[in-house]
Protein backbone atom coordinates (compact mmCIF):
# COMPACT_ATOMS: atom_id res chain seq x y z
CA UNK A 1 0.00 0.00 0.00
CA UNK A 2 1.49 3.32 -0.98
CA UNK A 3 0.55 6.79 0.40
CA UNK A 4 0.20 10.21 -0.07
CA UNK A 5 2.56 12.42 1.23
CA UNK A 6 2.38 12.56 4.76
CA UNK A 7 2.96 15.07 7.96
CA UNK A 8 4.65 13.34 10.91
CA UNK A 9 4.74 15.01 13.87
CA UNK A 10 6.62 13.63 16.43
CA UNK A 11 5.62 14.57 20.22
CA UNK A 12 8.01 15.87 22.83
CA UNK A 13 9.25 14.62 25.45
CA UNK A 14 9.03 11.26 24.02
CA UNK A 15 11.18 7.87 24.76
CA UNK A 16 13.66 7.56 27.86
CA UNK A 17 12.83 9.23 30.82
CA UNK A 18 15.97 9.59 33.44
CA UNK A 19 15.11 6.71 35.66
CA UNK A 20 15.24 4.03 32.44
CA UNK A 21 18.36 5.84 30.68
CA UNK A 22 19.68 5.07 34.36
CA UNK A 23 18.95 1.43 34.40
CA UNK A 24 19.79 0.78 31.18
CA UNK A 25 23.41 2.51 31.51
CA UNK A 26 23.80 0.57 34.70
CA UNK A 27 23.76 -2.82 32.78
CA UNK A 28 25.81 -1.50 30.38
CA UNK A 29 28.37 -0.45 32.70
CA UNK A 30 28.74 -3.31 35.02
CA UNK A 31 29.27 -5.27 31.60
CA UNK A 32 32.27 -3.53 30.85
CA UNK A 33 34.06 -3.31 34.24
CA UNK A 34 33.24 -6.15 34.99
CA UNK A 35 32.52 -8.18 31.76
CA UNK A 36 29.71 -10.71 30.78
CA UNK A 37 27.63 -12.61 32.23
CA UNK A 38 25.64 -9.92 34.64
CA UNK A 39 22.70 -11.16 35.98
CA UNK A 40 19.59 -8.96 35.73
CA UNK A 41 16.44 -9.83 37.95
CA UNK A 42 13.43 -9.32 35.62
CA UNK A 43 13.69 -7.08 32.46
CA UNK A 44 15.52 -4.35 33.35
CA UNK A 45 12.90 -1.78 31.54
CA UNK A 46 10.14 -2.76 29.94
CA UNK A 47 11.14 -2.98 26.61
CA UNK A 48 12.17 -6.35 24.41
CA UNK A 49 14.43 -4.67 22.25
CA UNK A 50 16.45 -3.45 24.84
CA UNK A 51 16.48 -6.47 26.94
CA UNK A 52 17.04 -8.18 23.72
CA UNK A 53 19.97 -5.89 22.94
CA UNK A 54 21.60 -6.25 26.22
CA UNK A 55 21.06 -10.20 26.25
CA UNK A 56 23.40 -9.86 23.07
CA UNK A 57 26.03 -8.00 25.81
CA UNK A 58 26.11 -10.29 28.13
CA UNK A 59 23.29 -9.73 30.11
CA UNK A 60 21.26 -12.63 31.41
CA UNK A 61 17.77 -11.99 32.58
CA UNK A 62 16.73 -14.28 35.65
CA UNK A 63 12.92 -14.57 37.58
CA UNK A 64 14.75 -15.19 40.73
CA UNK A 65 17.73 -14.26 42.84
CA UNK A 66 18.10 -17.70 43.21
CA UNK A 67 18.40 -18.22 39.81
CA UNK A 68 21.64 -16.65 40.11
CA UNK A 69 24.93 -18.02 41.14
CA UNK A 70 26.20 -17.54 44.19
CA UNK A 71 28.60 -14.49 44.64
CA UNK A 72 27.68 -13.55 41.42
CA UNK A 73 26.53 -9.89 40.53
CA UNK A 74 22.91 -9.54 39.94
CA UNK A 75 21.00 -5.85 38.90
CA UNK A 76 17.34 -4.91 40.51
CA UNK A 77 15.21 -3.51 37.55
CA UNK A 78 14.21 -0.11 37.45
CA UNK A 79 10.60 -1.01 38.84
CA UNK A 80 12.21 -1.77 42.31
CA UNK A 81 11.70 -4.98 44.56
CA UNK A 82 10.55 -5.92 48.45
CA UNK A 83 12.79 -6.42 51.02
CA UNK A 84 12.10 -9.92 50.86
CA UNK A 85 14.47 -9.84 47.52
CA UNK A 86 16.99 -8.47 49.10
CA UNK A 87 16.94 -10.94 51.77
CA UNK A 88 17.03 -13.66 49.16
CA UNK A 89 19.75 -11.74 47.56
CA UNK A 90 21.88 -11.32 50.81
CA UNK A 91 21.63 -15.11 52.14
CA UNK A 92 23.20 -15.99 48.28
CA UNK A 93 25.94 -13.20 48.99
CA UNK A 94 25.33 -11.48 46.09
CA UNK A 95 26.96 -8.72 44.72
CA UNK A 96 23.59 -6.23 44.74
CA UNK A 97 23.23 -3.16 41.84
CA UNK A 98 20.10 -1.45 42.95
CA UNK A 99 18.96 0.12 39.56
CA UNK A 100 15.10 0.50 41.04
CA UNK A 101 14.24 4.14 40.01
CA UNK A 102 14.82 7.11 42.62
CA UNK A 103 11.00 7.71 42.09
CA UNK A 104 9.85 3.99 42.63
CA UNK A 105 12.17 4.92 46.02
CA UNK A 106 10.57 7.58 47.00
CA UNK A 107 7.65 5.77 47.02
CA UNK A 108 9.05 2.68 48.71
CA UNK A 109 10.05 5.07 51.33
CA UNK A 110 6.65 6.85 51.96
CA UNK A 111 5.29 3.26 52.51
CA UNK A 112 7.74 2.33 55.40
CA UNK A 113 7.49 6.05 56.83
CA UNK A 114 3.46 5.32 56.74
CA UNK A 115 4.04 1.59 58.29
CA UNK A 116 5.92 2.84 60.89
CA UNK A 117 3.60 5.27 62.28
CA UNK A 118 0.87 2.27 62.08
CA UNK A 119 -0.99 3.55 59.10
CA UNK A 120 -3.39 1.73 56.67
CA UNK A 121 -2.43 2.19 53.13
CA UNK A 122 -4.43 2.05 49.60
CA UNK A 123 -1.84 1.53 46.84
CA UNK A 124 -3.35 2.68 43.92
CA UNK A 125 -2.01 0.69 41.23
CA UNK A 126 -2.02 -2.83 38.70
CA UNK A 127 -2.10 -5.85 40.04
CA UNK A 128 0.85 -7.91 39.64
CA UNK A 129 3.04 -5.13 38.01
CA UNK A 130 6.62 -5.25 39.30
CA UNK A 131 6.21 -1.71 40.90
CA UNK A 132 2.75 -2.80 42.67
CA UNK A 133 4.49 -6.28 43.91
CA UNK A 134 8.22 -4.12 45.24
CA UNK A 135 6.07 -1.63 46.59
CA UNK A 136 3.47 -3.92 48.49
CA UNK A 137 6.00 -5.52 50.08
CA UNK A 138 7.31 -3.28 52.20
CA UNK A 139 3.69 -3.39 53.91
CA UNK A 140 2.07 -6.58 53.22
CA UNK A 141 0.05 -6.43 56.14
CA UNK A 142 -0.85 -2.66 55.77
CA UNK A 143 -1.65 -1.88 52.21
CA UNK A 144 -4.56 -2.66 49.97
CA UNK A 145 -4.81 -2.63 46.04
CA UNK A 146 -6.81 -0.57 45.12
CA UNK A 147 -7.13 -0.72 40.33
CA UNK A 148 -10.04 1.49 39.56
CA UNK A 149 -12.88 3.97 41.37
CA UNK A 150 -15.17 0.58 41.25
CA UNK A 151 -12.95 -0.69 43.76
CA UNK A 152 -13.11 2.34 46.19
CA UNK A 153 -17.10 0.67 46.59
CA UNK A 154 -15.51 -2.72 48.18
CA UNK A 155 -12.78 -1.50 50.53
CA UNK A 156 -13.51 -1.68 54.21
CA UNK A 157 -15.54 0.54 56.19
CA UNK A 158 -12.35 2.39 58.11
CA UNK A 159 -13.04 4.11 61.70
CA UNK A 160 -12.57 7.56 61.44
CA UNK A 161 -9.62 7.56 63.83
CA UNK A 162 -8.20 4.76 61.09
CA UNK A 163 -4.97 6.63 59.97
CA UNK A 164 -4.96 6.10 56.56
CA UNK A 165 -2.73 7.19 53.61
CA UNK A 166 -2.73 6.70 49.78
CA UNK A 167 0.38 6.17 47.46
CA UNK A 168 0.61 5.50 43.24
CA UNK A 169 2.10 3.49 41.40
CA UNK A 170 4.62 5.74 39.51
CA UNK A 171 3.23 4.90 36.09
CA UNK A 172 -0.57 5.60 35.83
CA UNK A 173 -2.81 7.81 33.75
CA UNK A 174 -2.89 11.46 35.37
CA UNK A 175 -6.37 11.72 34.64
CA UNK A 176 -7.80 8.13 35.83
CA UNK A 177 -5.63 8.29 39.14
CA UNK A 178 -7.35 11.81 39.75
CA UNK A 179 -10.72 9.55 39.29
CA UNK A 180 -9.86 7.22 42.20
CA UNK A 181 -8.19 9.66 44.52
CA UNK A 182 -11.52 11.82 44.02
CA UNK A 183 -13.79 8.81 45.31
CA UNK A 184 -11.04 7.92 47.78
CA UNK A 185 -11.34 11.09 49.58
CA UNK A 186 -15.15 11.14 49.41
CA UNK A 187 -15.22 7.96 51.36
CA UNK A 188 -12.55 8.67 53.68
CA UNK A 189 -12.35 12.51 53.86
CA UNK A 190 -9.82 12.46 56.51
CA UNK A 191 -7.10 10.10 54.33
CA UNK A 192 -3.61 11.41 53.72
CA UNK A 193 -1.56 11.80 50.72
CA UNK A 194 2.04 11.75 49.84
CA UNK A 195 3.56 15.20 50.24
CA UNK A 196 4.38 15.45 46.63
CA UNK A 197 2.02 13.43 43.91
CA UNK A 198 3.64 9.84 43.25
CA UNK A 199 3.40 9.91 39.65
CA UNK A 200 6.48 10.63 38.04
CA UNK A 201 7.40 13.75 36.36
CA UNK A 202 8.18 11.58 32.30
CA UNK A 203 4.34 9.83 33.02
CA UNK A 204 2.90 13.35 33.35
CA UNK A 205 4.83 14.64 30.54
CA UNK A 206 4.74 12.30 28.06
CA UNK A 207 0.46 11.87 28.40
CA UNK A 208 0.60 15.90 28.11
CA UNK A 209 2.71 15.92 25.23
CA UNK A 210 0.30 13.09 23.84
CA UNK A 211 -3.04 15.16 24.48
CA UNK A 212 -1.70 18.22 22.53
CA UNK A 213 -0.71 15.63 19.59
CA UNK A 214 -4.09 14.23 19.25
CA UNK A 215 -5.29 17.73 18.65
CA UNK A 216 -3.53 18.15 15.65
CA UNK A 217 -3.50 14.65 14.56
CA UNK A 218 -5.38 12.30 12.99
CA UNK A 219 -4.04 9.17 14.30
CA UNK A 220 -1.59 8.41 16.96
CA UNK A 221 1.23 5.48 17.17
CA UNK A 222 2.54 5.00 20.08
CA UNK A 223 5.86 2.82 20.27
CA UNK A 224 6.46 0.51 23.53
CA UNK A 225 5.93 -2.89 24.80
CA UNK A 226 2.68 -4.44 25.53
CA UNK A 227 4.13 -4.94 29.92
CA UNK A 228 5.26 -1.10 29.17
CA UNK A 229 2.51 0.65 31.82
CA UNK A 230 3.43 4.39 30.81
CA UNK A 231 3.31 3.06 27.37
CA UNK A 232 -0.27 1.30 27.23
CA UNK A 233 -1.79 4.45 29.43
CA UNK A 234 -0.64 6.75 26.13
CA UNK A 235 -2.92 4.85 24.05
CA UNK A 236 -5.26 5.53 26.20
CA UNK A 237 -4.91 9.18 27.00
CA UNK A 238 -4.82 9.17 22.99
CA UNK A 239 -8.11 7.39 22.87
CA UNK A 240 -9.69 9.02 25.00
CA UNK A 241 -8.90 12.50 23.52
CA UNK A 242 -10.67 11.22 20.15
CA UNK A 243 -7.95 9.86 18.07
CA UNK A 244 -7.54 6.63 16.89
CA UNK A 245 -4.19 5.38 18.49
CA UNK A 246 -1.84 1.81 18.61
CA UNK A 247 0.64 0.22 20.15
CA UNK A 248 3.29 -0.60 18.01
CA UNK A 249 6.69 -2.82 19.24
CA UNK A 250 8.83 -1.28 16.65
CA UNK A 251 7.86 -0.18 12.79
CA UNK A 252 7.33 -4.23 11.78
CA UNK A 253 3.77 -4.02 13.39
CA UNK A 254 2.04 -1.08 11.80
CA UNK A 255 -0.85 -2.23 9.66
CA UNK A 256 -1.08 -0.15 6.49
CA UNK A 257 -4.66 -0.13 6.69
CA UNK A 258 -4.57 2.09 10.19
CA UNK A 259 -3.45 5.31 7.82
CA UNK A 260 -5.95 5.08 5.35
CA UNK A 261 -6.57 8.51 3.78
CA UNK A 262 -5.22 10.17 6.80
CA UNK A 263 -1.80 12.86 6.20
CA UNK A 264 -1.46 13.87 9.96
CA UNK A 265 0.42 10.83 11.92
CA UNK A 266 0.96 11.55 15.41
CA UNK A 267 4.30 9.41 16.92
CA UNK A 268 5.53 9.07 20.53
CA UNK A 269 6.87 6.37 22.86
CA UNK A 270 7.03 5.09 26.11
CA UNK A 271 9.55 6.21 28.73
CA UNK A 272 11.11 3.02 28.20
CA UNK A 273 11.38 2.75 24.50
CA UNK A 274 14.85 3.43 22.96
CA UNK A 275 14.69 6.72 19.95
CA UNK A 276 16.40 4.80 17.45
CA UNK A 277 13.02 2.82 17.46
CA UNK A 278 11.40 6.27 16.58
CA UNK A 279 14.09 6.26 13.98
CA UNK A 280 12.69 3.20 12.40
CA UNK A 281 8.94 4.01 12.68
CA UNK A 282 9.90 7.37 10.41
CA UNK A 283 11.67 5.32 7.72
CA UNK A 284 8.88 2.82 7.31
CA UNK A 285 6.82 5.62 6.42
CA UNK A 286 9.79 7.23 3.98
CA UNK A 287 10.01 4.36 2.14
CA UNK A 288 5.84 3.76 1.77
CA UNK A 289 4.53 7.48 0.91
CA UNK A 290 5.57 9.60 -1.72
CA UNK A 291 6.77 11.93 0.59
CA UNK A 292 7.25 12.85 4.34
CA UNK A 293 7.38 15.87 6.69
CA UNK A 294 8.78 15.93 9.88
CA UNK A 295 7.91 18.59 13.19
CA UNK A 296 8.35 17.91 16.37
CA UNK A 297 5.83 19.58 19.08
CA UNK A 298 7.18 20.22 22.25
CA UNK A 299 5.02 20.68 25.19
CA UNK A 300 7.83 20.43 28.02
CA UNK A 301 11.87 20.35 27.94
CA UNK A 302 13.40 17.66 30.30
CA UNK A 303 15.90 18.07 31.34
CA UNK A 304 16.36 15.54 34.29
CA UNK A 305 18.91 13.05 35.49
CA UNK A 306 19.94 10.73 37.83
CA UNK A 307 23.32 9.50 39.63
CA UNK A 308 24.07 6.06 38.65
CA UNK A 309 23.74 3.38 41.08
CA UNK A 310 26.80 3.59 43.93
CA UNK A 311 29.03 0.76 43.00
CA UNK A 312 28.78 1.44 39.76
CA UNK A 313 30.13 5.18 40.10
CA UNK A 314 32.86 3.59 42.54
CA UNK A 315 33.99 1.31 40.24
CA UNK A 316 34.24 4.08 37.62
CA UNK A 317 36.36 6.38 40.42
CA UNK A 318 38.53 3.37 40.42
CA UNK A 319 39.17 3.33 36.70
CA UNK A 320 39.45 7.03 36.13
CA UNK A 321 41.90 7.12 39.08
CA UNK A 322 45.31 6.54 37.73
CA UNK A 323 47.54 4.22 39.91
CA UNK A 324 50.60 5.61 41.57
CA UNK A 325 53.65 3.42 40.52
Amino acid sequence: MYMAELELILAAPRGYCAGVDRAVETVEQALKLQGAPVYVRKQIVHNLHVVADLETRGAIFVDDVNEVPEGATVVFSAHGVAPTVHEGAAERALDVIDATCPLVTKVHNEAKRYDQRGYQMLLIGHADHEEVVGTMGEAPGAMTLVENAADVRTLPDYPVDTPLAYLTQTTLSVDETSGIIAALKQRYPWIESPDKGDICYATSNRQAAVKELARVTELVLVIGSANSSNSCRLVEVARDAGVDSYLIEDESEIDPTWIGNRTKIGITSGASAPERLVLGVIEWFRTRSDGITISELETVHEDVSFHLPRPIRRALALVDTPSAD
